[in-house]
């Protein structure tokens, strides 16, 4: 692609004038740059109004204060491996919240014993705002900014706080102890962080502005963080817009990082062309465009359906010696099924291949979707066949278009035979599915004298999973008039329906009539009911259920046990859980992965993270794979445990896996990993939680 001359480039900003290539950026953009350079000049050059930050005075102790200080103090400082509560014993109906701040005066020089007192007090007594402010200046000073960033965070995160009163009592406290405590600007940098990410946007913004008066200015990194939030709010592009061009006047230098998140906000909104021309305007201010700006431009462009476009920029990224990567891939490759040429996207998977990146599940399903609308089902299959050889696992959206394939083709056997496979994969079949396997099924039988009773209760499970239970209720009539009697799996679709729905009464008059038939419940039955008396909150209920399973000798298995376990560990009940669960083992019954998440999860909740710690390690002995929510459960449990290395090692582990860990711990590990020094490792969280987090919703929203 041509490169803009600085004419071409200012011809294009003016306004009523037409750019053949990226359009017109809205006003408040367009000036951006010339007004940029000169506020970042002016701002440089300081203001010599700033605000001096206040000296700490606090109140003096009394002589009866000091002596329980001094005793205190010299207490801790002399203790040897005896823990802190059995130290302060004789102290405990003596000590006061005032008492706080004096002996954190005299250990200051201490951190570790800082941290252990604090928490110490915290046990006894909430401490006040200053005491926490102190220990959270005294954390920066050592460089420790994850525990300052728990200490603010936990603040924040109280229930039923008045965030306009709280930001106001917290930010004055934070500069009266700033000047005497730390004195490193640090310490507002991460509590603009913790309001960003409770989402206290208004919040954030005075603090910013608040701290120009003191001559401090918030890191670009924060205000990426801050630009990423505004733009999933109801007015983001607005707000976005806004703070992208006025930072600049306040001393905000942007990154490549910025201009991405940028660039994604436009082409979410729809503003292919600004974001275009955001892309081309990045290098005349000094930043590179990475992998992630073009592959974001690249998508846009992909979701309007301009190929030629979309190959313009490829070829740029090559001229720049920038690498696509699966995500630029997989954009071009549904551009490509979307306009039917799903062979040239077949070509593109080749090729991408060739250059040693290996696709992930996505390419893939768009281009089995793709064949199997053709028709070309055959096709569709071998890349079904080739993702399995390379353990590329398919999920709901793979088998579904495959399914949906063999349906259209009249291939029912092959559709029944992966709708298996489907199942015994755990997957649940959703409305797409039911529709197809229906269709296909009414099709096949139209050439016979009548339906069987396998092609009735396909129906009744579509109708069922569409929510259409009326329906449902009424074709099992039918098939009475029809000459076939519904069997255990008719009953059982149809209880499950009411479960889900809450109506219990409802699925005990059907299994009523089903006993009534002398059909026999199967285990999935008793499932069925045990999952809706819990998820009713109809624990009791559940347990007398299995109880009368037990007493007439029908054996339960994990799945029947699992929906009670998680009751009792969302109601942080951890000794019936494990009473339960002693019993389920006892039975003889083995646990499956989904027992081994709830109890993992449960745990963590509980706090009892060396429980959580041996049922992880069981698992992975076992064969059996942590979810997402249990990694996050557990890292987090760590985090907050200050357990660094084991969060780290389950991290690592989350990685290798493929799973996506919440946002708040990629951001601790990629901080935590710049204080260490290891650049190449924190530029690639970064990277991946920008793919994540910004350009994945934007992938998955495009779906």
């Amino acid at each position: 692609m041509k490169r803009c001359t600085i004419f071409t480039f200012y011809h294009c900003l003016q306004p009523n004038t037409h750019h053949s290539n990226v359009g017109i950026f809205p006003h408040c953009l367009r000036f951006f740059f010339f007004r940029g350079y000169l506020s970042q000049r002016s701002f440089a050059l300081g203001s010599t109004n700033t605000r001096p930050f206040p000296d700490y005075s606090p109140k003096r102790p009394t002589i009866r204060d000091s002596e329980i200080v001094h005793q205190i103090s010299t207490a801790i400082k002399l203790r040897c491996s005896e823990p802190l509560r059995h130290t302060l014993k004789p102290f405990e109906s003596k000590f006061r919240p005032d008492h706080l701040i004096w002996v954190l005066m005299d250990i200051r020089s201490d951190y570790r014993l800082v941290l252990d007192f604090f928490d110490w007090a915290c046990l006894r007594r909430e401490p006040n705002l200053e005491a926490r402010c102190i220990v959270v200046q005294i954390s920066v000073a050592a460089k420790d900014l994850k525990t300052a960033h728990g200490l603010i965070h936990d603040f924040w995160a109280k229930p039923n706080l008045d965030a306009s009163i709280a930001f106001t009592h917290f930010v004055e406290r934070l500069i009266y102890t700033y000047k005497d405590w730390s004195s490193d600007p640090h310490v507002f940098d991460i509590f603009f962080q913790v309001l960003v990410e409770a989402r206290k946007l208004n919040e954030a913004r005075k603090l910013f502005e608040k701290l120009l008066n003191y001559g401090l200015v918030i890191s670009v990194d924060s205000c990426n963080l801050y630009l990423s939030r505004l733009s999933n709010t109801c007015d983001g592009l607005r707000m976005v817009v806004k703070s992208f061009t006025e930072f600049p006047e306040l001393g905000i230098c942007w990154n490549t990082a910025s201009y991405n998140i940028m660039i994604h906000c436009l082409c979410h909104f729809g503003k292919i062309k600004e974001a275009h021309l955001l892309l081309l305007q990045m290098e005349l201010r000094g930043c590179s465009p990475d992998v992630v700006s073009f592959s974001t431009m690249i998508n846009g462009y992909c979701y309007l359906g301009e190929l030629q476009r979309v190959l313009k920029l490829i070829e740029e990224m090559q001229i720049k010696g920038l690498k696509p990567n699966p995500y630029t891939y997989n954009s071009i490759v549904r551009l490509l099924c979307k306009t039917s040429k799903v062979v040239e996207a077949e070509t593109i998977l080749r090729e991408m291949m060739n250059q040693g990146i290996v696709p992930d599940n996505v390419i893939y399903t768009t281009l089995i979707d793709g064949f199997c609308k053709m028709g070309n089902v055959a096709a569709a299959y071998r890349l079904f066949d080739e993702m399995r050889d390379l353990n590329i696992i398919p999920d709901l959206l793979t088998y579904t278009a495959i399914i949906c394939g063999f349906c259209l083709t009249g291939k029912m056997v092959e559709a029944k035979k992966l709708f298996h496979e489907m199942l015994g994969r755990g997957l649940e079949p959703d409305e797409i599915v039911y529709t197809a396997l229906i269709d296909g099924y009414c099709k096949a039988a139209s050439s016979e004298p009548y339906c069987n009773i396998y092609t009735y209760n396909s129906i009744v499970n579509g109708l069922c999973k569409a929510g259409n239970i009326l329906q449902a209720v009424k074709l099992m009539e039918d098939m009475e008039v029809a000459g076939f009697h519904p069997d255990t799996f008719t009953y059982t679709t149809i209880m499950d329906a009411y479960c889900k729905s809450g109506e219990m009464v409802k699925a005990h008059e059907l299994l009523r009539d089903m006993l009534d038939k002398g059909l026999q419940p199967s285990v999935v039955t008793f499932n069925v009911l045990m999952n809706g008396f819990c998820m009713s909150g109809m624990i009791e209920d559940g347990e007398k259920l299995l109880k009368w399973m037990l007493e007439k000798g029908l054996k339960p298995n994990a799945a029947t046990y699992n929906p009670l376990i998680k009751q009792h560990c969302l109601r942080n009940d951890m000794r019936t859980t494990a009473k339960i669960y002693k019993g389920m083992c006892a039975q003889g019954i083995t646990p499956d992965g989904n027992t081994y998440n709830i109890l993992l999860q449960g745990h963590c909740k509980a706090r009892n993270m060396k429980e959580a710690w041996f049922l992880h390690k069981e698992m992975v002995q076992k064969g059996f794979n942590l979810t997402t929510s249990s990694y996050n459960a557990l890292i987090k449990g760590f985090l907050k445990r200050k357990k660094y290395l084991e969060a780290r090692e389950l991290f690592e582990e989350m990685r290798r896996g493929g799973l996506v860990a919440d946002r708040e711990i990629y951001y601790f590990f990629v901080d935590i990993n710049f204080e260490e020094g290891n650049t190449e490792i924190t530029l690639e969280l970064c990277d991946a939680a920008i793919e994540c987090y910004l350009v994945g919703k934007a992938t998955d929203e495009n779906k």
